[in-house]
């Protein structure tokens, strides 16, 4: 970080037990999520839904700044599927991971500039980048 970086916010989590019918609680107790296997009978959520929530969030926040830049406001119905894969290649885990943009209204041009600038400065699509395979698509 430079010196100039301003520390925003920290979240905090407890995690017990794992996705095997583990819990996950934020230190401000806002979430508080039991977990479970991917596309197991559990009750809870996993990290791999987790993430995909997480990211689509910020994305759509990232296209609120590329688009305000441009003095554009996003259609209120935007949304994101975020699809996130745990792959197993040759013994090891990964993720894969897709991002489809429904901007509907805006012109598919204006749609694709704000969605390539968001890509660039979301901080979660920041993180994988180089990491995982990402796709990111206007629908």
């Amino acid at each position: 970080m430079t010196q100039t970086a301003k520390l925003l916010y920290t979240a905090r989590t407890h995690t017990c037990g794992g996705r095997h019918d583990g819990t996950s609680r934020s230190s401000d107790g806002r979430l508080d999520i039991m977990l479970s296997p991917r596309g197991g009978a559990g009750i809870g959520t996993n990290p791999e839904q987790l993430f995909a929530a997480g990211w689509s969030a910020c994305f759509e926040g990232a296209m609120e700044i590329a688009a305000s830049k441009r003095k554009i406001e996003l259609p209120r119905k935007s949304a994101i599927d975020a699809e996130i894969d745990l792959v197993l290649d040759e013994g090891a885990y990964l993720l894969r991971a897709r991002l489809n943009v429904s901007l509907p209204g805006l012109d598919p041009e204006i749609a694709h500039t704000i969605i390539d600038e968001a890509h660039q400065t979301c901080p979660y699509s920041k993180a994988v980048r180089g990491n995982i395979d990402v796709t990111v698509a206007l629908i």
